[in-house]
C-alpha cells in the first residue's frame, strides 16, 4: 500500500513540473496581409497654367481639400493603391491677354476643379516609424466655369482625364495614425487652351506641382 501511496504521489508532482519545463507556443503574427487605411488631404497646387490662374484668381497657386481611401498590402514595405477625390472652388474674374500682358474684365467668374486620383506605389522602410513612397496613376478631373452675363454656351462643364507621378514618405505617429508629405506631378489636357484667357495664352496644361499634407487613420 504505502509502496502503490509514493507512486501516485510521484506522479502528481511530476505533471506540474513537466507542465512548467514544457516550452510555451510561439506567439502568431498579428502583422495584416493588408489594410485598408482612410484619410484626409490639404493640397496646394502650382498650376503649370500660370497666366491664366494669375489673371483670373491673382495666383497660380491655389488650395484644395479633400480625402480617399489607401490599401495597404502589408503593415511594413510593400505595394499600396490609393484612391483620393478633392475639390478646388473660387471665384475670380474674367480676363484677357494682348501684346503679352493680361487685362481683367471685372467680370465675376467661379471655377470648380474635383479630381477623382487612382495611384499604384511601392512604399519601402527605411527607419522604425518612416516610410518613403512613390507611384504612378491615372486621374479624372472634372472642371466646371460659370460667369456672369454669360450665355449657356459660354459656361464651361466637362470632366477629362490625366496622369500622374508621385513621391514623398510617411511618418507613423502612432500605432494607428500616420502623417504623411510628398510631392506630386499632374498632367491634364483637353479642358484649358480651347478659349478665353488660356487660350490667348496658349496655355493647355490643368495641372501642375502638387504639395500634399496628409493624415491617414488604421495600420
Amino acid at each position: 500500500m504505502k509502496t502503490a501511496l509514493a507512486a501516485v504521489l510521484a506522479l502528481g508532482l511530476s505533471a506540474p513540473l513537466a507542465a512548467q519545463s514544457r516550452a510555451p507556443l510561439p506567439a502568431a503574427d498579428d502583422e495584416p496581409s493588408f489594410a485598408l487605411r482612410p484619410f484626409f488631404v490639404l493640397t496646394g497646387e502650382k498650376f503649370a497654367a500660370k497666366q491664366t490662374f494669375d489673371a483670373t484668381f491673382g495666383q497660380s497657386f491655389e488650395p484644395f481639400f479633400g480625402g480617399g481611401l489607401e490599401l495597404v498590402l502589408s503593415e511594413g514595405s510593400g505595394f499600396y493603391v490609393d484612391a483620393a477625390v478633392s475639390r478646388f472652388k473660387k471665384t475670380g474674374q474674367r480676363a484677357f491677354r494682348a501684346n503679352g500682358r493680361n487685362f481683367s474684365l471685372g467680370i465675376p467668374l467661379t471655377a470648380t476643379l474635383r479630381p477623382i486620383e487612382l495611384s499604384v506605389g511601392y512604399r519601402f522602410r527605411t527607419a522604425p516609424r518612416l516610410f518613403p513612397y512613390v507611384g504612378l496613376g491615372v486621374g479624372s478631373y472634372g472642371y466646371k466655369e460659370t460667369s456672369d452675363f454669360s450665355d449657356a454656351g459660354e459656361n464651361v462643364d466637362t470632366r477629362h482625364s490625366g496622369y500622374l507621378a508621385v513621391g514623398g514618405a510617411e511618418v507613423r505617429v502612432h500605432r494607428l495614425v500616420g502623417i504623411a508629405g510628398d510631392v506630386q506631378y499632374t498632367r491634364v489636357h483637353g479642358i484649358l487652351g480651347n478659349g478665353g484667357i488660356s487660350k490667348d495664352a496658349g496655355e493647355n496644361d490643368l495641372g501642375g506641382i502638387t504639395v500634399r499634407l496628409r493624415v491617414t487613420f488604421g495600420r
